[in-house]
């Protein structure tokens, strides 16, 4: 079943901008006051408001963990920490925020996983 994860935000141009341009994902589909972007199977919904919401961690994995680094030398401005082995969960992962503070998460499992 597919779904969609909606954000309240103060700067929906500026995210708009930062995911479609420094993350990669697409728009698929714009409202009045919301923009819905796409990367594979992942929805994100943003809704201009009077208050923002940050809870919570979007993570975005990749299939290697070259293009994690390939990510993080885009991202490097922004990220909190550096690409590194997690052997609890066996990814490579780092950490950075987007521009309203939304924890975002960079990842490549180590060990197989099902294709979605």
């Amino acid at each position: 079943m597919p779904g969609i994860f909606f954000f309240k935000t103060k700067m929906l141009e500026n995210l708009t901008k930062f995911y479609t341009e420094r993350v990669g994902m697409d728009i698929w589909l714009e409202q009045p006051d919301c923009t819905i972007l796409r990367k594979d199977n992942l929805l994100l919904g943003f809704c201009q408001r009077n208050q923002y919401e940050t809870d919570g961690m979007l993570t975005f994995f990749f299939e290697t963990t070259e293009e994690v680094d390939a990510v993080y030398s885009q991202l490097v401005d922004i990220a909190l920490t550096q690409p590194k082995e997690n052997r609890k969960y066996n990814i490579y992962q780092f950490f950075a925020e987007d521009p309203e503070g939304r924890a975002l998460e960079f990842q490549a499992f180590l060990h197989d996983i099902k294709p979605l």
